[in-house]
């Protein structure tokens, strides 16, 4: 019988997702990691025992570990992305293999430039974007101008998709007066743009990057264990964070509790959620406590980097009641299934003093002491690990109940 384990961030990102999902597929039999949110704005870093380190974005994080992908139509996807990232990982000398739904809303250099103009023009109010298109990919998506992947390898339609695109952009920023659209040699960007394609075929041929329905994955028998790895976190739910500081996507388990429900797969299942043992935020928007240092050790490492659209990367206490209305928030779709916590990063801090936030009062607490203050719905097991991946603390506890 199957496996499904659903990877979900209690926080604003960052939380450790990938670490989690390339630690599953170290622990379960033939496993088949599945991206069911997000795009190529994801940035998951796993780090092996061997010190070999990688932020994987269109990419499932359990690529070291040999686990296929399946990038599911929840997701969209950036040809040339994609590319640069196959590149870096062959150059590690790993051959990843990856199915990209024939659904999935593509990501074009349109896309891009219209959200690094439409956040520019926001000036000192900005939403927080990562500043790569995922957003407007989908907004664009929601009305008539689709690209889908499948459209990709019909040249001529790929052309004219491309043409209608450009075009709905100008327009649109025309109208709200934003300038910057036609200073661009957008042609050039186009031929760019349909390079990526045809290398996406040439993979295609060496049998690393496939192309499928949806019903032909879930029915495969060659995948034991359907490891669901989410993008950013439940706190920047496009249904249940705080709006415009979200993401256009669904971060909860929804969208995976949807896969499996649509396609009759009738399994174990069960949700593993993903925490720091403190809070983070790369973007704009509120975040309780920001004003408290939180003093962090090993984090020399740190992926989330000053960045032109994000900022800094912002960290405070943990705020339990924020983690715990995000479990509540899963809870709409993941009831009655087994819930895990992991917390991760407690290298970073000492795990004998971890400030915490409950009920507006910030205290210090040991580990043990921190995970009671979650939420009954969590009812099996935790696992703490260090930002290398290697168990730092390892014990099942029933959590109160």
């Amino acid at each position: 019988m199957k496996r499904a384990l659903i990877v979900v961030g209690l926080g604003f990102g960052d939380e450790g997702k990938g670490l989690c999902t390339d630690w599953l597929c170290r622990s379960t039999e033939k496993p088949l990691v599945v991206r069911f949110n997000g795009g190529h704005q994801a940035g998951h870093t796993v780090v092996t025992d061997q010190g070999l380190r990688h932020v994987f974005s269109n990419f499932g994080s359990g690529t070291f570990q040999g686990a296929p992908t399946y990038w599911s139509s929840f997701c969209t996807f950036s040809p040339v992305s994609f590319l640069k990232e196959c590149k870096a990982l062959r150059s590690l000398s790993l051959n990843p293999e990856v199915f990209v739904d024939n659904l999935c809303p593509v990501t074009t250099h349109y896309d891009i430039l219209f959200n690094q103009l439409i956040e520019k023009n926001r000036g000192k109010n900005p939403h927080g974007s990562c500043g790569v298109g995922f957003g407007a990919t989908l907004e664009r998506h929601d009305g008539l101008h689709k690209f889908y992947v499948l459209d990709l390898f019909y040249p001529e339609v790929c052309k004219l998709k491309l043409k209608m695109i450009r075009n709905y952009y100008q327009v649109k920023l025309k109208t709200a007066g934003i300038q910057g659209f036609d200073e661009y040699d957008h042609d050039a960007a186009d031929r760019l743009f349909l390079q990526a394609v045809n290398g996406l075929e040439g993979l295609k041929n060496q049998e690393i990057l496939g192309f499928v329905n949806e019903k032909e994955v879930f029915t495969n028998e060659n995948y034991q264990t359907l490891i669901f790895e989410g993008a950013q976190g439940v706190l920047l739910d496009m249904d249940h964070g705080f709006f415009p500081h979200v993401t256009r996507s669904n971060t909860t388990s929804k969208n995976a509790m949807s896969l499996l429900e649509r396609n009759s797969i009738h399994c174990e299942k069960e949700v593993f959620y993903v925490t720091r043992c403190y809070q983070t935020r790369h973007g704009a928007g509120p975040m309780s406590n920001e004003d408290y240092n939180v003093k962090l050790n090993n984090n020399e490492e740190e992926t989330n980097k000053d960045h032109q659209f994000q900022g800094s990367f912002r960290t405070a206490p943990l705020d339990i009641d924020m983690f715990n209305y995000a479990i509540k928030c899963d809870s709409l779709y993941s009831n009655g299934i087994q819930k895990n916590l992991l917390v991760t990063c407690l290298d970073q801090i000492n795990t004998k003093e971890i400030p915490v936030c409950a009920k507006g009062k910030i205290e210090k607490l040991s580990v043990d002491n921190l995970l009671n203050l979650f939420c009954t719905e969590i009812n099996k097991s935790y696992c703490c690990f260090s930002e290398t991946g290697s168990n730092l603390i390892y014990g099942k506890a029933k959590i109160s109940r």
